[in-house]
């Protein structure tokens, strides 16, 4: 289901990109594809990024992430619209994230790899040259 939503900021002006998609110059509405509950849908990302960039000196990009409930991850509602207030002064907003990454595999070693050379007690065959030839 689609949603219309305006996207606006002050001073108006602003360039927004929307998960990476320029869509123009504030004011301008965007069309975002939802759940009928009113939630994002999941598309294979686990956030919706909409981005405001500056137009004048000393102000900073602003940044909205909303969840789409990728693997169980938080999941927002799309809002009606959304607001940039260029003159904020505070640095971008860092990207939300799901924690510590596990790692699921062989123990990891540092270079160069453990090698054992102890004694080898299995079957083997010894040959001898010398003085009468023999073997066992």
């Amino acid at each position: 289901m689609a949603y219309d939503v305006l996207v606006d900021a002050t001073p108006p002006g602003a360039r927004i990109e929307a998960n990476g998609q320029d869509v123009g110059q504030t004011p301008v509405h965007i069309k975002i594809f939802g759940d009928r509950d009113g939630t994002f849908h999941d598309f294979g990302s686990p956030w919706y990024v909409v981005k405001a960039f500056p137009i004048e000196t000393n102000q900073f990009p602003q940044v909205r992430f909303f969840g789409t409930g990728h693997l169980f991850g938080p999941e927002d509602r799309i809002p009606s619209k959304i607001l940039f207030d260029m003159n904020q002064q505070a640095p971008p907003q860092a990207a939300p994230g799901y924690g510590q990454p596990y790692y699921y595999g062989p123990p990891a070693y540092p270079y160069p790899y453990p090698y054992y050379y102890g004694p080898y007690w299995g079957p083997s065959f010894r040959f001898y040259f010398g003085p009468g030839g023999h073997w066992h």
